[in-house]
């Protein structure tokens, strides 16, 4: 079936993953490599994690859900100092290639978030909220989980996003940097592409949907 639609994830695809920064974090308050994803990966469908992105609970709860939770895995890790670790830098390439598919096929955007929105420096607020607001317009059709009250990898939110959008899910492209959002939509028929860098990615989507991006770039 040809390409109607591309569907996409926000954090980590148009900016620069959150995984650096838990990284960053980890080294320097000496945690594992890697605990805090580690954490949300843990019971994914229903941790503290899970519970905030479907707004069933505050950040109070939050942060005290995932203090117990990376605790119990071996490093207690409070869930306020995580949250600001979720804004990431614009990644220009992407948007414009967002900008090339929505001049062919429908567009929409599916994130896992949150409405109680964690209180970092005040750079950081100004830089998602630029972010977001130079992406968000462009799409057709935007799914959120916290008002949705569904998160990916839950296959209901991949459904709705096609309803929206008025296309059967076999003439979508996803893409995600998270592979356990990825396997869902390519269950359900989706062509799906798991965000590395953003040079395999436009090469991927390049492929995908026969449209050209820019030039090759160094940055991730």
């Amino acid at each position: 079936m040809a390409v109607e639609a591309v569907i996409w994830d926000f954090g980590g695809v148009f900016t620069s993953s959150p995984f650096e920064a838990f990284n960053r974090y980890e080294a320097e308050k000496g945690a594992p490599k890697d605990h805090i994803r580690r954490v949300n990966a843990t019971n994914h469908h229903d941790n503290a994690w899970a519970l905030f992105e479907r707004n069933e609970i505050d950040t109070d709860r939050f942060d005290q859900l995932f203090l117990e939770e990376s605790t119990a895995l071996g490093f207690p890790i409070p869930g306020r100092e995580v949250l600001p670790l979720l804004s990431g830098q614009l990644r220009p390439r992407m948007v414009e290639a967002l900008k090339a598919c929505k001049a062919r096929f429908k567009v929409g955007c599916i994130t896992n978030n949150v409405v109680s929105m964690h209180s970092p420096g005040q750079d950081e607020i100004q830089r998602a909220a630029g972010a977001m607001g130079q992406v968000m317009p462009l799409f057709d059709a935007i799914i959120e989980s916290s008002k949705a009250g569904v998160r990916k990898p839950d296959p209901r939110i991949y459904r709705m996003m096609c309803d929206l959008l008025g296309v059967e899910p076999q003439a979508c492209v996803y893409l995600d940097d998270l592979g356990i959002n990825c396997k869902p939509a390519a269950e359900l028929g989706m062509k799906a592409i798991k965000v590395v860098t953003v040079d395999q990615t436009l090469a991927e989507l390049a492929e995908a949907t026969g449209l050209a991006f820019g030039g090759a770039e160094q940055s991730a």
